[in-house]
């Protein structure tokens, strides 16, 4: 007999993420790399297996192959206890299409929840920047009975109608889900705030099941989870809002506590980035207490030559910087900064090259990108976003492999 809930976790990455065009050209967005060493997928994996969820599903679909070789080489779990976190890519198992939303991702993947007769469901997100223990909104689902619990988080009124909104009465039942609202909802007793969906979800695993039967038989539905199943139970009156402000992450200090990102766009990537290398970072990767795992590069430490130094970055394995200054940047795996180069407020992925005397500012460059010698990225706006992709806010963006011109 067991003695506590059976829970089964289900990641979804799916995600094409258009607007990270051109991270995403031949990558799914949970696979884009985040700083140095990390995948986003690790973000959403770390936090549930940090809090003992320890049987994952990951779905997966667009351009998955780096996406399902990262789970594969990085995840592994003790099977001798029956524990897995397993890449299930779509399989076509109700006729030959594809996932047509993320409800029916799950719905197409029911054969995963039979197998494992779960008491209860979280649904995760992969493409999210954040600590969080789920176990903390799991209890709370639990002891409220409800068929779906939502994750929210606390988000000022007058920027909440670029999200997914939660109109939840002062006892936490939710009254309506409103999709990008222009008069968002107040929350109860704060005026000034509403709560935003995070994305993560709990469900009873027979109210999802029945939802999910629904929602394929509905031929006018989006078959979303957050558009199509959450709206079906609030209106059955089975759903319940998560304050994401009472979850208390071990380790979390009073300036990242509560931290979360929504990466989805080029400048959201780029902020976020910009987050960890402050001197007290916004985002604190360095609690030892709820770890971010992954799979870190078998690479020599980084190496500073010839006067070459870094000045508020985060450096990865592999990284040498000779004669030449970093500033505010992040650098990933293998990236070499040549003499005379000047780096400043960059996210430069994995093997990324700087020649001699490059100037390279306020740029997002992606695996293996060439900077000549003499090349100036972010300095001059006309020429940059005649030659490069340029982000709304003026961030200049290379693809994997480009060559940037002299």
């Amino acid at each position: 007999m067991r003695s506590r809930p059976r829970v089964l976790g289900i990641v979804l990455a799916g995600g094409e993420g258009k607007r990270l065009w051109p991270l995403t050209a031949d990558r799914a967005k949970p696979a884009v790399p985040f700083a140095g060493n990390y995948r986003l997928v690790d973000f959403a994996l770390s936090n549930l297996v940090n809090a003992g969820f320890l049987r994952l599903c990951v779905l997966t679909q667009y351009k998955s192959h780096s996406l399902d070789r990262h789970i594969t080489t990085t995840w592994h779990m003790s099977t001798e206890l029956g524990n897995y976190i397993t890449p299930v890519p779509a399989q076509q198992r109700l006729g030959p299409r594809w996932f047509t939303g993320s409800a029916d991702a799950i719905y197409q993947s029911l054969n995963l929840v039979y197998d494992d007769e779960p008491d209860h469901i979280v649904v995760f997100g992969a493409d999210h920047v954040y600590r969080m223990d789920p176990s903390q909104l799991v209890e709370q689902h639990i002891s409220s009975g409800a068929g779906v619990t939502v994750a929210g988080i606390r988000v000022p009124r007058s920027e909440a109608s670029a999200f997914g909104v939660i109109d939840a009465d002062a006892d936490g039942h939710i009254r309506e889900f409103l999709e990008k609202p222009d008069d968002p909802p107040a929350l109860p007793g704060s005026a000034d705030e509403t709560f935003a969906s995070m994305g993560n979800y709990v469900f009873e695993t027979s109210a999802l099941i029945d939802a999910l039967r629904s929602d394929a038989a509905d031929e006018s539905s989006v078959h979303d989870m957050g558009g199509s199943i959450v709206p079906m139970l609030v209106e059955e009156k089975a759903a319940c809002v998560y304050d994401f402000a009472e979850n208390d992450v071990p380790g979390a200090t009073e300036r990242d506590r509560g931290y979360w990102r929504d990466v989805g766009t080029l400048d959201a990537y780029y902020d976020a980035h910009i987050d960890l290398v402050a001197v007290h970072p916004i985002f604190n990767l360095y609690n030892r207490e709820w770890p971010i795992f992954t799979l870190h590069p078998q690479l020599p430490p980084a190496k500073f030559v010839e006067g070459g130094f870094a000045q508020e970055s985060i450096v990865s394995d592999g990284v040498i910087v000779s004669n030449s200054t970093v500033r505010e940047s992040i650098l990933s795996p293998g990236v070499r900064v040549y003499a005379g180069a000047y780096v400043e407020g960059c996210v430069l992925l994995d093997n990324v090259s700087i020649g001699r005397g490059a100037v390279v500012r306020r740029a997002i460059l992606d695996k293996n990108v060439v900077v000549p010698d003499g090349a100036h990225i972010g300095v001059t706006p006309d020429l940059d976003r005649a030659r490069y992709q340029v982000s709304a806010a003026g961030i200049v963006v290379l693809g994997k492999g480009q060559q940037a011109v002299v």
